[in-house]
């Protein structure tokens, strides 16, 4: 068992990793050639203000009284410079929105793993190309260019990471913090010759990196006072440093103004995900060598998003969040970034045709580089027979684009030439996507072996070991050995193929996997044969009706992460279970309950995803609810006999009562501090984290008779995901708990329906002496039910209260009764946390029907095993890396999410063993008897 265990685990973990070797390997290559126009750049200076979290409509739409949220940007719109609308890419976070804008190419999903500080991958950006670059913000975003940057020319001014309070009483002040920074190191440069003399060369970069409107969004939503004032403020500061600056240089005409945002925000306050308030983010430049604005009567708009926008009169300019890189680095003239993958957008520029056409020119050339790069790399790890090479670019088309564009340039047949580079940039950024997907069927076609192998051997360990379907046959010595060769010599022409070719490790991981597995599944022979005799025997109406009842269950869990309604209409299936199977004659008052509790569930996934709108009372009512229901459990359990209880159990329920009027407490004073304000406080955050220590170790105090101990785990639970929770989904382990209790129950009912076993009294099952192996018994067809039923319940605790799956239905709210600064990793445990208690609850009910419908947990476990693995190979097949960019989140997230739920599987079973049958006993005190 435990070979197995480990295996499945390795299996799992080689299946979860390949998505991102196969669909999300890091697109960057290294060894090219820095290109910069040939003629002289408009500007000698760029300042580059990044608003973060700044969405675009709350920048350019009028409030309801037709004024603007920040009039001096505003008018430079009208009057001075060139808007628009850049679309960012999932995942829509501050570190990949910056590495767009200022590196010019979207990070892959490595970087993910890596947090905000380090550089998963060496990149070039423009900061790295100017002469010299200062910089002013957060501590989370300007570290990560200075340590890429080469030589020591890119200076920052950051604040300390505990200013990033969401509990704060004005976030602004972030930004506030930026302006006079920047204002008295101009100031100071007057007395510091060296720093005037480098403030004053070419090619200078100031970047000002904005956090309050991100911080106010989080803390009070986007259509707060909060957060529109603090775009006003961000308005006025702009308004001050554009003029300081100005005044600087002398009204030189040198300096070019480009004012962002990394990444827009949901209503709800969060971002991650694919919406369009995340992904459409402002973009306004002006100053040296940009154009106008442009007046135009009437535009049409392809996105409704962008309808309701009152800046009708001026040309709305929409391009990739990338092209704002090699924008940059044409207005300064430095080289463009190695990495770029961004397209200059020429209609920004106030320039000459001749300028318009090298620029467009020299960034062609710059994603060619990357293009033949590519194409060299892939040439030297591939056989030169079976490699096949990207027409439409191949070195012959490469030589007359370039001796075209540059024939065009020289007889001044500009439209020509930028008409040219552009169709050459598109053709070089296809061939760097094929080149870099050049192996994927072929690593895809060996993971989806691996999988069906992995999937045929379990069912078959299943049908041998927990069924009487086979009888057991020993396989000829000699048959045994010629197949234990025979793979052998498949798996050594693998090593073979792929050492000649010089692949990565990875790829022999990949590719030497299935021949494992088949081995194992081609070995188990004989069980195949006595399966299959089996099967003729039954009915053909038998066969299928049992194979479409299975496929439809587990398409209805597939579509239920697609469309979250769908649980709703297997709970109420689940509803009608007891009256389908005739249950209901025996056991009226428990289908009865069983009923109304799956309805009340089936409610759940139809509510709007979590954190659309906070319901504090809603909370309160929750815990008040809790706490009745445990006066009644108390009271009851205070009548039960004396043998079924003792006074150390009962200071275990008061312990636990007693930190769900805490929780309750907690919630209310938190939500009434933060809303006058005050902050956290500190007395709240204390009895929370200790809230959160206390309800791992109260169950294990608790009695472990049946009902008792879950109970007890639920109280527990209840206590830390009452804080975790900000609206109607605090009832919902509440439900979920009581279904769960139901479900045990029935599970009894159906047992002695099919005649398996005889009913044991649930009320003195003790979890402690329940794993005598002697009570086992074999599968049933009903255990494949009793599976699938696990299943769907741990999906149900999934997307019951939000779509895990998008990072957006997360609201970052829900922490703040433990911490209001910003911590990704700490945000992000807790929120997990959130995520894993209905988990548990459902867990320990599993573990509750084995033992008491005398299954080993190996058996059912297995049966998982396949409904899960079936499931991951269909999200396998549908993750996407093209369409648009939610598709391609929603699509990997799904995979993960499914591959991780196996895996993590495995762990809560072990967990949920040890919450119901360990029991944490502390040192006693010696009892003197006085005679």
């Amino acid at each position: 068992v435990p070979v197995f265990i480990v295996a499945g685990l390795l299996v799992h973990c080689v299946f979860l990793v390949s998505i991102f070797d196969i669909y999300f390997s890091s697109p960057l290559v290294h060894g090219m050639t820095p290109h910069q126009t040939p003629l002289p750049p408009p500007a000698k200076r760029l300042v580059l203000f990044v608003a973060d979290g700044l969405r675009a409509d709350s920048l350019y739409e009028l409030n309801s009284n037709s004024t603007t949220q920040a009039p001096y940007l505003r008018s430079v719109l009208e009057n001075n410079g060139s808007w628009g609308v850049s679309h960012t890419r999932v995942p829509t976070e501050s570190r990949p929105g910056h590495v767009a804008l200022i590196a010019g190419f979207y990070e892959d999903v490595s970087a993910v793993a890596k947090g905000w500080k380090e550089n998963p991958v060496e990149f070039d950006s423009v900061f790295n190309e100017s002469k010299y670059t200062w910089s002013w913000g957060s501590p989370d975003i300007l570290p990560m260019f200075a340590k890429g940057a080469t030589g020591e020319h890119v200076y920052t001014f950051c604040y300390s990471a505990e200013s990033e309070d969401f509990g704060a009483e004005d976030a602004a002040k972030l930004d506030t913090w930026v302006f006079d920074h920047v204002k008295s190191f101009f100031n100071s440069s007057k007395s510091n010759q060296t720093l005037f003399s480098a403030l004053n060369e070419d090619k200078v970069v100031l970047f000002l990196h904005l956090l309050g409107i991100d911080t106010n969004g989080h803390a009070h939503r986007p259509n707060s006072r909060e957060y529109k004032e603090n775009i006003k403020k961000v308005d006025e500061g702009i308004k001050e440093i554009a003029l300081m600056i100005e005044n600087f240089y002398g009204n030189d005409g040198k300096t070019a103004f480009i004012l962002t945002s990394d990444h827009g925000m949901t209503d709800w306050g969060s971002h991650g995900a694919g919406h369009p308030s995340e992904t459409l983010t402002p973009l306004i430049v002006w100053g040296a060598g940009v154009n106008y604005p442009q007046k135009v009567t009437s535009q049409s708009f392809g996105d409704n998003f962008l309808k309701g926008w009152n800046c009708l009169k001026m040309t709305l300019l929409l391009f990739a969040q990338a092209d704002i890189a090699p924008l940059m680095a044409s207005l300064i003239g430095v080289p463009f970034p190695l990495n770029s993958v961004g397209t200059l957008p020429l209609e920004y520029l106030n320039n000459s045709a001749h300028f318009k056409a090298e620029s467009i020119f020299t960034n062609a050339v710059q994603i060619l580089e990357q293009f033949k790069v590519k194409m060299s790399q892939k040439k030297e790890t591939t056989l030169s027979f079976l490699f096949t090479p990207f027409k439409p670019l191949s070195d012959s088309e490469q030589i007359n684009f370039l001796k075209n564009v540059r024939l065009y340039i020289q007889q001044q047949k500009y439209d020509e030439a930028v008409s040219l580079c552009k169709t050459l940039i598109t053709l070089a950024l296809e061939g760097l996507s094929y080149y870099h997907t050049y192996d994927r069927l072929f690593l895809g076609l060996s993971i989806a072996m691996g999988f069906v192998g992995w999937t045929a051997y379990v069912i078959l360990v299943i049908i041998k070991t927990h069924t009487n379907l086979t009888k057991i046959v020993r396989i000829n010595n000699k048959e045994s050995t010629v197949l234990f060769y025979s793979f052998v010599f498949v798996g050594m022409t693998i090593v073979f193929f792929l050492s000649i070719q010089t692949c990565p490790w990875t790829y022999y991981v990949y590719c030497l996997l299935p021949v494992p597995v088949w081995y194992a599944v081609v070995r188990e022979f004989p069980v195949i044969q006595d399966l299959t005799t089996n099967l003729l025997s039954l009915h053909v109406s038998q066969s299928v009706g049992f194979l479409l009842v299975c496929t439809l269950g587990i398409e209805i869990l597939v579509f239920s992460f697609f469309y979250r309604s769908t649980l709703t209409i297997g709970l109420l299936i689940f509803a009608g279970w007891p009256v389908i199977t005739q249950m209901w004659v025996k056991a009226k008052t428990a289908t009865l309950i069983w009923t109304l509790l799956c309805a009340l569930l089936a409610i759940f996934p139809l509510m709007p995803v979590v954190g659309r709108e906070p319901n504090i009372p809603l909370v309160i009512a929750t815990g008040l609810l809790t706490l009745l229901i445990s006066c009644f459990s108390l009271a009851s359990l205070c009548r039960s006999e004396n043998k079924y209880r003792n006074d150390e159990d009962l200071k275990v329920y008061f312990c636990q009562m007693l930190s769900i009027t805490l929780s309750t407490y907690v919630v209310s004073s938190t939500h009434d501090s933060l809303k006058n304000k005050q902050g956290l406080p500190v007395l709240n955050q204390v009895i929370s984290w200790m809230t959160l220590v206390s309800s791992s170790v109260l169950p294990l105090r608790s009695s472990t008779f049946l009902f008792q101990r879950l109970f007890s785990i639920l109280l527990s639970l209840m206590s830390t995901y009452l804080l975790l929770s900000t609206g109607y989904e605090a009832l919902f382990p509440l439900v979920l708990s009581g279904l769960m209790f139901v479900w045990i129950n029935m599970e009894q009912e159906a047992l002695q329906h099919y005649g398996l076993s005889l009913k044991p009294k649930l009320a003195v099952f003790n979890f402690a002496y329940a794993t005598d192996i002697t009570q086992f018994r074999q599968l049933h067809l009903d255990d494949i039910r009793r599976s699938f039923f696990f299943v769907f319940f741990i999906v149900t605790a999934f997307f019951g209260t939000g779509n895990i799956a998008s990072v957006n239905s997360f609201d970052p709210a829900s922490v703040y009764c433990f911490l209001t600064v910003f911590s990704p990793f700490v945000m992000g445990g807790l929120l997990l946390l959130k995520v894993v208690i209905p988990f548990v609850l459902v867990s320990c009910a599993f573990e509750a029907v084995q033992v008491t419908t005398q299954l080993s947990s190996k058996s059912l476990f297995l049966i998982v095993l396949v409904i899960s693995d079936i499931m991951a190979l269909h999200f396998f097949f549908l993750v996407k890396d093209y369409g648009s960019w939610l598709d391609i989140g929603t699509s990997i997230s799904h995979y993960v999410l499914v591959m991780s739920l196996t895996i993590f599987m495995m762990l809560m079973n072990g967990l949920a063993q040890l919450l119901t049958t360990k029991r944490l006993e502390l040192l006693k005190r010696t009892k003197h008897h006085s005679s």
